[in-house]
């Protein structure tokens, strides 16, 4: 398991999901090799809910960092766990050729870049 997984499955630990119990880590790496983690965060008002990658994309960002190569998304899930749309749109803001490295609890993992992830993005370049 690479590091990048690692860190997601650590990150997952400090989900707060009472609600649903479905617990996300995620952990992004920066051009720079620095890593940001997150984790999911739920709230009673299901809207204002922030999953694992938004919240590691939004420290990043606070910190002024905005060129990512990947993110490992881990879920105890069947299969590897993608991120939401709303993160992949999000994601897609600052790094349209990311790779996303999918992962579950049991250590199955599947790469993809973000692009075939996401049809048709909405993005300054195209409207």
């Amino acid at each position: 398991m690479n590091k990048l997984v690692k860190k997601a499955i650590e990150a997952r630990k400090k989900a707060y999901a009472p609600y649903s119990k479905f617990k996300v880590g995620a952990a992004l790496e920066a051009a720079n090799g620095r890593i940001y983690t997150g984790c999911n965060v739920e709230n009673s008002s299901y809207g204002i809910t922030v999953c694992a990658e938004r919240v590691a994309l939004f420290r990043a960002v606070s910190e002024g960092v905005t060129k990512f190569k990947r993110i490992a998304i881990v879920a105890d899930t069947k299969n590897p766990c993608p991120p939401c749309g709303i993160c992949r749109q999000a994601l897609y803001e600052f790094a349209q050729n990311l790779e996303v490295v999918m992962a579950n609890t049991k250590g199955r993992t599947r790469k993809v870049k973000l692009k075939k992830l996401l049809a048709h993005p909405f993005s300054l370049n195209n409207h």
